[in-house]
């Protein structure tokens, strides 16, 4: 099968395209035959190795794995012991942090799968599993919003951000989202009830009050969330010491901040594909490549300004 692999650390250059063997089915897991895949900003903090501290579960000098990619959606074509709720020719997306997605053929436990809605293509679900679930997560799991509530989103037209918004809106609170000027509409767009441009007004001395700051680009300040919010919810972060500093200083706060990092479940995963079908959530995919120009996908979103995700396609879609 043809994969995309990597033997070292390094940019998008350092990948290749190469056929390597077809993976064998596991216990508890699914072989799936790959449609399509989305690229997300964990892919090229592993493709370069960094932060370092990551080394020392992807490989301390070179990668452990030599098959790149997390999301995916496709059809499953083996089904391991053990495994009772999927079956053979079932529609499925999910995501497995530990790579293998960029190839024809992945195998990957069901726990990090789930059904894709019968409405929705290959590309658009396997733009959901890593941004959708940490959106999900963060204001649910993590943030615990209510209906009437209000939440700030800061990067709320990116691939995270863009999730963040429509999930929020979806479970009945107030949202205002923080982006570009030139991202204004298309994120009000997607439902939010008012929008700061950070071009226009900075965000580090804007005075409102929400119930829950939401932070997807990893910009914020502790006094930030203070200032701003009853509690916080980390997703990204733009350093290494500017996130170790705010947690630091959450640390010594009784300011109620978490951080975490997602990972997919086959409960998480139906959540947003049954919003999704109802019409709550949809994905908006600012590119789209076929699996050939994989480096060149990664290349576009480390620039940090995608417009929602990019996917990447392996066949033709239906």
């Amino acid at each position: 099968m043809k994969a995309i692999t990597k033997s070292v650390y390094g940019g998008p250059e350092v990948l290749q395209l190469e056929d390597i063997e077809k993976p064998k089915i596991k216990d508890g897991h699914l072989l799936v035959k790959v449609m399509a895949n989305s690229a997300n900003p964990a892919d090229w903090h592993i493709l370069r190795g960094a932060p370092f501290f990551a080394r020392f579960s992807f490989g301390l000098f070179k990668p452990k794995d030599k098959i790149m990619g997390a999301d995916f959606a496709g059809v499953v074509e083996e089904v391991g012991n053990n495994v009772s709720h999927f079956n053979v020719g079932d529609r499925v997306f999910g995501e497995n942090l530990a790579g293998g997605a960029f190839a024809e053929y992945t195998c990957v436990p069901a726990k990090v799968c789930g059904l894709m809605p019968k409405e929705n293509n290959f590309a658009e679900m396997a733009s959901v599993p890593i941004a959708g679930v940490t959106a999900l997560q963060a204001l649910i799991t993590h943030g615990k919003i209510k209906e009437g509530e209000s939440v700030l989103i800061n990067g709320s037209s990116g691939g995270v951000g863009h999730f963040a918004v429509q999930i929020a809106k979806a479970y009945g609170t107030e949202v205002t989202g923080v982006c570009s000027s030139k991202n204004r509409d298309f994120v009000v767009g997607l439902g939010a009830d008012r929008v700061i441009a950070y071009d226009e007004e900075n965000i580090h001395d804007h005075q409102g009050k929400y119930d829950l700051v939401v932070d997807t680009n990893g910009n914020l300040s502790f006094s930030d969330y203070t200032r701003m919010g009853k509690r916080g919810v980390m997703v990204g972060f733009t350093t290494m010491s500017h996130m170790m500093g705010v947690l630091i200083r959450a640390g010594f706060s009784k300011f109620k901040l978490a951080q975490f990092t997602a990972e997919a479940s086959t409960p998480d995963l139906k959540t947003i594909a049954d919003l999704m079908a109802i019409g709550k959530v949809r994905v908006h995919i600012e590119r789209t490549y076929p699996y050939e120009q994989i480096p060149e996908a990664i290349e576009y979103i480390e620039a940090m300004r995608t417009q929602g995700k990019v996917a990447m396609i392996w066949e033709d879609q239906p």
